[in-house]
């Protein structure tokens, strides 16, 4: 089992660590109760320990389809598709995607297309639970503009939850995504944003309620448009 760099110290705080201090007092009275009174108080560290090690577990994954495939951001819940509008970056109502991430899903976030990074913003705010239709505009994020090898852009927001309240996001305006490339990591339940240019003829192959996973999971595939021009 492979586990995000992402992380790592929260992964052996939470994991290791505490799960071990908490085991300690534990081993005292085994002699003046039995083995079945440790299990018993063994529940809480081990729960704590296979909690974290599920919810930092970053599997390798191969990226279906060609340049012109769209995959998901993220593990989750698709909770809309369609025309959304996008305030921050395209500032027009453009072709998106949202998707939402309970604790137990994989919570490492990777590209959905080739590109270079353009615009990176770091919002403040609250911490609605990630399904609210509101935390998209109200909740903390880190918004990623990248543009794509064909002209045409595509925008990522990573959004915390209530009880995510740590994004990672390592990128700086230049770097380079891969189609279904790790980028960063929303730690905790929260949800992920895909916006796409306006430039791009999309298919749906998803709709709500289906149960994706970044990297593998194709969202759309994708055309460019005859005499296109971009939003940004």
């Amino acid at each position: 089992m492979k586990f995000s760099r992402y992380g790592i110290r929260q992964l052996l705080q939470w994991g290791v660590l505490f799960p071990f201090l908490m085991s300690l007092p534990i081993l005292t009275p085994i002699w003046l109760f039995g083995w079945w009174f440790l299990a018993a108080l063994l529940i809480v560290p081990l729960g704590m320990a296979a909690f974290s090690f599920n919810f930092f577990r970053d599997p390798d994954r191969a990226a279906p389809g060609d340049e012109f495939t769209l995959v998901s951001p993220a593990d989750g819940t698709i909770t809309d598709v369609g025309s959304r509008n996008e305030p921050d970056y395209f500032k027009a109502e453009v072709q998106g995607v949202g998707i939402f991430l309970s604790v137990f899903d994989v919570h490492v976030n990777r590209s959905p297309l080739d590109g270079t990074v353009d615009f990176l913003s770091h919002r403040e705010g609250k911490y609605l639970d990630a399904r609210d239709p509101d935390c998209s505009t109200l909740n903390e994020c880190q918004n990623i503009g990248a543009k794509s090898k064909w002209g045409p852009r595509f925008y990522v927001r990573q959004i915390s939850g209530m009880i995510a309240r740590n994004i990672v996001c390592p990128l700086q305006v230049g770097s380079a995504l891969k189609r279904g490339e790790r980028f960063g990591m929303i730690k905790f339940g929260s949800r992920t944003e895909l916006y796409l240019d306006d430039a791009f003829e999309v298919e749906w192959k998803v709709k709500k309620g289906d149960k994706v996973l970044g990297g593998a999971t194709v969202l759309a595939t994708l055309r460019l448009k005859e005499n296109r021009g971009t939003n940004a």
